[in-house]
């Protein structure tokens, strides 16, 4: 998952944020990118197919195959690590805005 989606995800959350705080009612427009679920979906895909990648590279250079190093191996675990840790930080910041809006009084 790259910085960009996780920014524009971040992005959106901040302008409901603002939208909630200022007791609009307008329905929010979808980023240029589509749809926050599809940005979230597309996002998940993509460290899914990170995650997969790298275990595949561990498993060749475990099997001993030809033309995978070890540092391409460290590499892809690294960034698949990283893209999961962050798609994390973005869950939590969803449980949390979730559990905000519920806790509003109406």
């Amino acid at each position: 998952m790259s910085s960009m989606e996780i920014s524009q995800v971040l992005a959106q959350m901040r302008v409901m944020a603002a939208q909630a705080q200022a007791n609009t009612v307008s329905q929010p427009t979808p980023p240029a990118g589509g749809s926050f679920q599809q940005v979230l979906s597309d996002s998940i895909d993509k460290v899914n197919s990170m995650q997969q990648q790298a275990g595949v590279l561990k498993t060749g250079f475990e099997q001993g195959r030809e033309g995978i190093d070890l540092a391409d191996v460290m590499i892809a675990s690294q960034k698949s690590g990283l893209a999961f840790n962050a798609m994390v930080e973005v869950r939590n910041k969803l449980v949390e805005a979730y559990k905000d809006i519920k806790n509003m009084p109406l």
